[in-house]
């Protein structure tokens, strides 16, 4: 027998509100799933150049195809139709024309006519064996160097291929760069002389000058596109012209074994004396 108040406590319990139900459920509220929209295939090319696109499965026509005929120039398209990330338009250059493609042939038959000493950088004419009007002087394969690089010379110098192939060195690697854009960047040398069978300086009773033995080639100014000129005489010494010669000075230093200039003797104060002659302690360079 349950004793009498503790059946009363359980009536009174269960018509209190604690033990009504709940309005609403405590359960969480269960989210909406949205259905993500079917990926579109990727169109298909056929072999005949048809871009087939698969229709949406829903719908009467599923598992059909459209095509679509692209036109036989557009090979980028069809490419780009087959891969999405492909570009629209081929990076690749357009062709040549033949009318371009014959005038550099034509072009590089006259460079390489025109080249001496094996290169075609450097043009002008051979002109073989000099012979010395005194002993010592003298040239045993000589050359006729028109132009250097690109670069034409004032009067065409006549010299060895060592001394040529120094001279193109200095002006790829010094004379272009260092120039740069002034005056609209350099058009050509202007030589002051090259081939001469003389003793050094023409001082009697001196040894016989490197360029008595095609060695030598003596260079004024450096003339430029607009028709100014980087005048060793005017311009040493003095403004941004002064410190392109300088530097140009410095840079032949190495290309050629003598190098000299305005500070080095009154003999040189109006051009660059270059040579390739070579010395046990090096470069000579003034």
């Amino acid at each position: 027998m349950i004793p009498r108040a503790m059946a009363l406590a359980a009536l009174m319990l269960l018509a209190s509100p604690l033990g009504a139900a709940p309005e609403t459920s405590l359960r969480p509220v269960e989210r909406t799933v949205r259905q993500a929209p079917e990926p579109v295939a990727p169109p298909v090319v056929a072999g005949n150049g048809t871009v087939q696109r698969k229709v949406p499965s829903s719908g009467t026509n599923s598992g059909a195809t459209l095509g679509t005929q692209l036109p036989p120039a557009l090979p980028a398209l069809a490419f780009a139709a087959r891969s999405p990330q492909a570009i629209g338009n081929s990076l690749r250059p357009l062709r040549r024309s033949q009318a371009v493609i014959e005038k550099a042939l034509a072009l590089r038959k006259q460079r390489q006519r025109g080249a001496v000493c094996g290169d075609p950088e450097l043009q002008g004419t051979p002109v073989g064996t000099v012979p010395g009007r005194i002993s010592g002087c003298g040239i045993t394969d000589a050359i006729k160097l028109r132009s250097v690089s690109g670069l034409s010379l004032s009067t065409r110098a006549t010299i060895d291929c060592t001394t040529a192939r120094a001279l193109k060195t200095w002006v790829d690697t010094a004379v272009k760069p260092t120039v740069g854009s002034t005056g609209g960047g350099v058009k050509g040398l202007r030589v002051a002389a090259s081939y001469a069978c003389r003793a050094r300086n023409n001082q009697p009773g001196a040894k016989i000058s490197e360029h008595g033995k095609g060695r030598a080639i003596d260079i004024s100014a450096i003339q430029l596109r607009d028709g100014s000129e980087i005048s060793v005489l005017r311009d040493w010494g003095g403004g941004s012209r002064g410190r392109i010669l300088r530097s140009l000075h410095s840079d032949a230093c190495g290309p050629f074994g003598t190098v000299l200039g305005p500070e080095s003797d009154r003999f040189h104060k109006d051009h660059f004396h270059f040579d390739t002659a070579r010395y046990r302690a090096g470069t000579y360079c003034r």
